[in-house]
C-alpha cells in the first residue's frame, strides 16, 4: 500500500506545483486582457476617441460657419460706423427697422395661402 500512497502523494504534489505555476501566469494574463479591452473599448479607448474625433470635426465645421458669419456681421457693422458711413447701407437699416419703404421701390404683394386647417398663412 506504500507504493500505492506514495504514487498518490507525488501526484498531488505535482498538481499542486504545476496550479502554482500555472496561476501567475493566468493572473497576467487575465489582468493584461481586462487592460486591452478597456484599451479599445472603455471611455477614453480608440473607440471613443474615433467619435470624440467626428464631434470635433462637426464642432469645427461649426466654428468655421459662425467665424464667417461674424466676419460678414463686423464688416457691415463697419460700414455704419462714424468713419466710413456707408449711406446705402445706414438706408438699408433704417428702412428695416422702421418698417419704411422708398418710393422707388417695387412692393410685390403676394396672395395668402389657406392652409388645410383653414387658417390663413402668408409665406
Amino acid at each position: 500500500m506504500t507504493m500505492i500512497a506514495d504514487f498518490t502523494d507525488t501526484l498531488a504534489r505535482a498538481a499542486k506545483s504545476a496550479l502554482r505555476q500555472a496561476i501567475m501566469p493566468a493572473l497576467c494574463a487575465c489582468v493584461v486582457a481586462y487592460f486591452a479591452y478597456y484599451a479599445v473599448h472603455g471611455d477614453r479607448g480608440l473607440v471613443a476617441m474615433k467619435q470624440i474625433q467626428g464631434e470635433i470635426a462637426q464642432a469645427e465645421g461649426v466654428l468655421n460657419q459662425l467665424r464667417t458669419e461674424r466676419e460678414d456681421m463686423e464688416r457691415r457693422a463697419q460700414l455704419l460706423r462714424g468713419d466710413g458711413l456707408d449711406r446705402d447701407m445706414l438706408e438699408e437699416r433704417a428702412r428695416l427697422m422702421l418698417n419704411f419703404s422708398n418710393s422707388r421701390d417695387v412692393i410685390v404683394k403676394l396672395p395668402k395661402l389657406v392652409d388645410p386647417e383653414g387658417a390663413a398663412t402668408q409665406k
